[in-house]
């Protein structure tokens, strides 16, 4: 019997498992088992922790799969328990059932009043019936211990807002537990508006109060309300056309009492009298521009601004619920908050009806800064699909047109919209729908290459995107799926599209942009990954806050987005140029621990990285974000 050498036995098992259909090519040194990759983790990185890079046990069984079977993020249906689980599991799937609660409770029982903290306790709105606590040192005495020697709030603004709550006041705090001022940094920044699309509390009080005046949407209903009471009524009015024509028309109101009932305050111009129509409107000239996709969780603004660094021309806001925007619920009105570096900006918004969409565009066109507002007519889970939002609208073309036509009408900004290619697998309608969008009056439409029953699984049908392309002409079509290269961007600007919007793409490596404009691959080190975290945390630190509430927040969208980072791949690594997005990494070791750390898809090593950047957590803490990530890479 002829005997292999070892070295040739390693190559062909590495080529082995770089030819298994739907994994990554990783070259043949840096494979391992599975067993090796956690030993050498949980051996910190030491030598003689039992890792043999490159065994004939590269590719566990459980990884071999069949290409057909594979998601696009790499994750087979056999594996997800498609066909193996049970019907009840089945039915629970991706729905985050048990998602455990992550809101910290402990630091609610001994926490300060904010107008303590803020040096102004004789204002406290609550008076004595106030729960928090009033005594400082009581306060200081049950207080945990600071994460840190500096704080990011202090050392950037010169003064720390949270003062003597901040997890790092040590920073900042002199005697009698003043709060340090830095007079020369605070002067620096004085009169700067650096977070904008705040929620005031007069406006807060308006819209619980129902007193917010919503004249132009109220018009264009009541022209809805005629056109559908009446059948010799004119259809609904084309683009440019002004909606509340017929109604200032009408024999029971002349043109002299409307203009007398209009309060105005200094010199009335045109626009206060004249309605711009759609051709007069502020043009989005966005064309062959990078789109930051609105990502749902992880789109945060700490996250827009780490993209915005590297390159990114156009940010979204979240999804944001017009009926909550509408009650004045602060968490959904955080969603639209738009940092001074992003300058060209927009806002997503969802629902199912005409009143409460038309009236949310005309809030928000009174009362925000935004370049842009997009309709979500994409989102696929059910919670939004099943109240008629989302996918469902483009089965809903009555509705759709009202809802396009009545935001149109009220807002001074260009409308766009982001469709599917559908809500079945197999049967494609937006090349349908796309020619009404453009006849509604919507200035740009996004094509996700995915039906609603794909949700983010198969390939993304580029040849599709390209018809639409043509339908929409001379309206601009952006498209979006499976951008993880500058060789995916070019492919996909050979297209015909208008321009590309990148989702999760720029959530596995937020430095594609730069890749793009650059058209090189970045062979990035495990420290600048590290540094871009350090980044996001800073900048999480800042949105979020410093105190401990602001801390947990933080760490909590930093395990949301590293279960997206360890998808990706270092450049050295691979045997060939690009990754694709729906390649499974398989399990191998980097080129020093980091980097092999930061290729983990235990929530356990997630927590590890978010330590080293805040602070260690108690073990009840992490039993419960164990719980969480487990759910998080089930959903995904």
């Amino acid at each position: 019997r002829h005997v292999v050498p070892a070295p040739r036995v390693i190559a062909a098992c590495g080529s082995m498992a770089a030819a298994v259909a739907g994994v990554a090519p990783v070259r043949a040194r840096f494979l391992a088992s599975k067993e090796q990759f956690h030993a050498y983790l949980r051996a910190g990185g030491q030598p003689g922790s039992g890792q043999e890079v490159g065994s004939c046990q590269s590719e566990p069984p459980a990884k071999r799969v069949r290409l057909e079977d594979l998601g696009q993020d790499g994750e087979s249906q056999e594996d997800a328990g498609a066909e193996k689980e049970p019907a009840e599991r089945k039915r629970a799937r991706g729905q985050n059932k048990n998602r455990p609660c992550m809101k910290p409770n402990h630091y609610e029982q001994s926490r300060l009043c904010p107008s303590v903290s803020q040096g102004c306790a004789e204002k406290c709105y609550f008076g004595p019936r106030c729960r928090f606590l009033h005594d400082i040192g009581e306060y200081m005495a049950a207080k945990p211990a600071d994460l840190g020697h500096s704080c990011v709030l202090f050392e950037t603004f010169g003064k720390c807002i949270y003062g003597v709550t901040c997890r790092f006041a040590q920073a900042h705090l002199g005697d009698g537990y003043q709060n340090i001022v830095n007079t020369d940094l605070v002067k620096q920044w004085e009169g700067k508006s650096l977070v904008r699309n705040n929620l005031s509390k007069d406006l807060q009080h308006q819209l619980r109060k129902r007193k917010f005046s919503f004249k132009k949407a109220d018009e264009y209903l009541r022209t809805l309300a005629t056109t559908h009471d009446s059948p010799k009524c004119p259809v609904l009015p084309e683009r440019g056309e002004d909606p509340k024509t017929d109604a200032l028309q009408s024999p029971g109101l002349t043109g002299g009492e409307e203009a007398s009932s209009i309060k105005t305050v200094g010199p009335v111009t045109d626009e206060d009298i004249i309605k711009l129509r759609s051709c007069e409107k502020k043009k989005l000239e966005i064309q062959g521009k990078l789109y930051l996709a609105p990502l749902t969780t992880c789109g945060n603004l700490p996250f827009r601004r780490i993209c915005k660094r590297f390159g990114a021309d156009v940010t979204c806001g979240e999804m944001a619920v017009c009926t909550n925007l509408l009650q004045g619920q602060s968490s959904e009105w955080a969603l639209l908050k738009r940092h001074h570096t992003e300058d060209i900006f927009g806002v997503q918004l969802e629902g199912a009806f005409p009143d409460t969409m038309t009236k949310c565009a005309e809030l928000l066109n009174q009362t925000i800064e935004v370049d842009f507002v997009d309709i979500n007519v994409g989102c696929p889970i059910d919670l939004v699909y099943k109240k008629g939002g989302g996918c469902a609208l483009m089965t809903r073309s009555n509705k759709f047109e009202q809802i396009v036509r009545g935001m149109n009408s009220v807002l001074d900004v260009p409308l766009t919209v982001k469709i599917r290619t559908g809500v079945q697998e197999k049967i494609n309608v937006a090349h349908k729908i796309i020619p009404k969008i453009r006849e509604w009056g919507a200035s740009m439409v996004t094509l996700h290459g995915r039906s609603r029953e794909q949700r983010y699984t198969r390939g993304a049908d580029w040849d599709y995107i390209a018809e639409c392309a043509k339908i929409a002409s001379p309206m601009p079509l952006f498209g979006n799926g499976d951008i993880l290269s500058y060789e995916d961007a070019n492919r996909a600007m050979q297209m015909g599209v208008s321009g590309i919007m990148i989702a999760r793409g720029a959530l596995i490596k937020p430095w594609l942009f730069t890749e793009i404009k650059e058209q090189r691959h970045w062979d990035i080190s495990s420290s600048e990954r590290f540094d871009i975290l350090k980044d996001f945390t800073n900048y999480g630190l800042e949105h979020w806050g410093s105190d401990t509430q602001g801390v947990e927040k933080t760490r909590k969208f930093l395990l949301e987005w590293l279960s997206f980072l360890c998808r990706y791949i270092p450049v050295g690594l691979l045997e060939h140029l690009p990754q694709k997005i729906n390649e499974r990494p398989p399990y191998y070791m980097g080129r020093d621990y980091l980097e092999t750390l930061m290729a983990s898809q235990n929530v356990d090593d997630w927590i590890k990285i978010s330590s080293q950047l805040l602070f260690p957590i108690s073990w009840k803490q992490r039993l419960a974000k164990i719980e969480h990530g487990y759910s998080l890479l089930w959903f995904c």
